[in-house]
């Protein structure tokens, strides 16, 4: 039997918020929603891959919109610089399909569909504690109120998990991802590039790091904008010069010519550095608080996982409300549930960055049979969608 009657607060109104808002309502709980800033956070231009079955179940679900817009692919490319030369080689192609979308259409569309959620924006909250007469208080600059179940969708930096998992910090990889997107004329000219990123996302490794390119819709109706995420070393001490000379360095010094000349021109519609930082939380709930997306766990973004987890939480919460008779009940099956994939998704993108970034191979000598062998050994038995069959020459 569904627990009913529930007064659910999310703290954080991103995409993780918004998803566990939406599964909330869908399970008959009055929700209110805190989000810290008051800016529009559907101006946040960076692209995000999801699998498409998960994209499939959140339209059949209610979360997203059929017409949203997406920039699906079937497979991926793997590419290298030829040694001691500027041309392009092809390692290997993977059946590995993704759907990349817009963040802020994906957050835009998830908001819409939030439908009898209360949205506080611009509204931090400073505390989140237990009451003592049971569930939990919501505390911001200017109100309190208590609540049955109190979710954190609150990022890196989470109030609500410092109610109940204080001792929990982000653990530094060591090196960067820079992230960016460019408007689709920087592939005027580079027939061969706009022919693979139609068809495929590309993965181009270099000593020390790699980048990874993709399409995905535009903010707005119009063309769509070339994405990507390239990982490596931070900028040493003495680089004083702007954040996109220093992606162009990068890109001169380890990219084939032709994609080094596609991050070089044009400006930026978005770009950001990230330090790269994992952990988990060896327990996700402890009611009356529960942990979502970011919140919970942060894995290096090898992973994609970052929106698809916050996403699978959200699907979670709606099946353990709808199936539980209590909110503390609820909320340990969500813990059993989601716990050990924050564990896994960390465990899994640590060996990906050690494979990809801290001890990259001779990626220009390596082939299918290479890329394969690869996968397999970095993956050791986990799962992802990112990683398919690879197709031999």
């Amino acid at each position: 039997m569904a627990v009913t009657g529930l007064r659910i607060g999310v703290v954080g109104g991103s995409v993780a918020g918004c998803a566990m808002a939406i599964a909330g309502a869908r399970a008959g709980a009055e929700v209110t929603v805190y989000e810290r800033s008051d800016g529009a956070l559907e101006d946040r231009g960076f692209g995000i891959v999801i699998p498409p079955p998960l994209h499939a179940e959140l339209v059949a679900a209610g979360y997203l919109d059929s017409g949203m817009p997406t920039a699906p692919v079937p497979s991926r490319v793997w590419l290298a610089r030829e040694p001691g030369g500027r041309s392009t080689r092809e390692l290997a192609r993977q059946e590995s399909a993704v759907t990349p979308c817009h963040w802020g259409l994906l957050w835009r569309t998830l908001r819409a569909n939030a439908d009898g959620v209360t949205y506080h924006r611009g509204r931090p909250v400073t505390q989140v504690l237990r009451h003592p007469s049971g569930g939990a208080v919501i505390r911001t600059a200017g109100s309190e109120k208590r609540y049955d179940v109190v979710v954190g969708a609150d990022g890196p930096r989470s109030v609500t998990r410092a109610a109940f998992a204080p001792g929990v910090r982000p653990v530094p990889a060591g090196y960067v991802v820079w992230r960016g997107t460019l408007p689709l004329d920087v592939l005027t000219g580079h027939p061969h590039q706009w022919e693979l990123v139609r068809t495929a996302w590309i993965t181009l490794g270099f000593r020390g790091g790699h980048g990874v390119f993709y399409l995905i819709p535009g903010a707005a109706e119009g063309p769509g904008l070339l994405a990507y995420a390239i990982y490596g070393p931070p900028p040493p001490p003495s680089w004083t010069a702007a954040r996109e000379e220093y992606v162009r360095h990068v890109a001169e010094e380890h990219f084939p010519a032709g994609w080094a000349e596609i991050v070089a021109r044009g400006a930026h519609t978005s770009l950001a550095c990230h330090d790269v930082a994992d952990f988990h939380v060896p327990r996700v709930a402890e009611p009356p608080f529960l942990l979502a997306g970011d919140a919970a766990s942060i894995t290096r973004p090898h992973t994609a996982s970052g929106a698809t987890k916050a996403l699978q939480d959200a699907l979670c919460l709606e099946r353990v409300l709808q199936a539980s008779p209590s909110a503390a009940d609820a909320l340990r099956r969500y813990a059993d549930e989601r716990s050990g994939e924050g564990a896994r998704l960390v465990a899994l993108g640590r060996r990906l960055g050690h494979a990809m970034v801290e001890r990259t191979p001779d990626w220009a000598a390596m082939g299918p049979a290479e890329v394969a062998d690869w996968s397999r050994a970095t993956l050791d038995g986990a799962g992802s969608y990112l990683y398919g069959g690879v197709q031999r020459e």
